[in-house]
């Protein structure tokens, strides 16, 4: 599914409160997505990054109640109140006992003494096996619980929410004119760097903070790697040689040729 339609489906989903996981290739924006989302429901969104979590912190801290009692505080990252999403990304990258608590969180709703909020809804994300990431094989009886969507770049989806981010002028007309090197990421071949959505935008960024030429094409080639970075410089030196078309409509004849 692209993008656009991956939101429309969360939407659905969270109105439903059925837990989802979507599953796609490093930099395609599967966090992104969650949190426009978010942000277009006007609900909350807790971004909890499973990979970083130790067993014990989802459970959190036991104290002593008044009665003598052991009870469990749950740590504050976990919602109590109003509406929202809980973002659970890298799910299935993170350590096996780590999932264990999540997986309890997203099937029961609960954790120990926990109870998550009936107004929010669970989002899992992570990388396909495929994709020769970090990752563990979810089990089935997990998996069948849940509702899985496979994203994929397009490009007038991304072109469309360039246009919002401010993306600049010369990376989208790059990729109208290239578009395979949206994203072209391939696992069998051991690159550092990359072509993706989430690169690009590295890209625009730091164009923007006009870098000096010297160091400007390995820049580039640290953000989309060797290939994309090559072809990107070449397109540049052509983009800036270009006359100004105001300039050209305002005076045709003394036009650069």
């Amino acid at each position: 599914m692209i993008p656009s339609q991956i939101a429309r489906a969360l939407a659905t989903l969270v109105a439903t409160r059925r837990p989802v996981f979507l599953w796609g290739a490093p930099g395609v924006g599967k966090s992104r997505v969650v949190a426009q989302v978010a942000a277009d429901l006007g609900m909350d969104l807790r971004d909890i990054r499973a990979v970083l979590l130790d067993p014990v912190d989802l459970r959190g801290l036991p104290t002593i109640d008044v009665a003598g009692r052991a009870r469990w505080c749950p740590p504050s990252f976990l919602p109590d109140d109003g509406q929202g999403i809980l973002f659970l990304d890298e799910l299935n990258a993170a350590p096996p006992l780590v999932q264990a608590a999540c997986y309890q969180l997203i099937l029961d709703r609960q954790l120990g003494e926990y109870r998550l909020p009936d107004g929010w809804a669970v989002v899992a994300a992570g990388n396909r096996e495929q994709d020769r990431a970090v990752t563990h094989r979810m089990p089935t009886a997990l998996a069948n619980r849940m509702v899985h969507l496979d994203f994929e770049t397009d490009l007038d989806d991304w072109l469309g929410w360039a246009q919002s981010a401010n993306i600049r002028s010369e990376v989208t007309a790059f990729l109208r004119f290239r578009p395979r090197l949206l994203h072209d990421f391939d696992p069998a071949v051991a690159d550092r760097a990359f072509p993706s959505p989430r690169t690009w935008e590295y890209v625009s960024d730091m164009l923007a903070a006009g870098p000096d030429e010297a160091v400007e094409y390995d820049l580039v080639r640290g953000a989309v790697g060797e290939g994309a970075a090559a072809e990107f410089a070449g397109f540049l030196r052509v983009w800036r040689d270009l006359p100004e078309p105001d300039a050209v409509l305002a005076a045709p004849h003394e036009a650069p040729v």
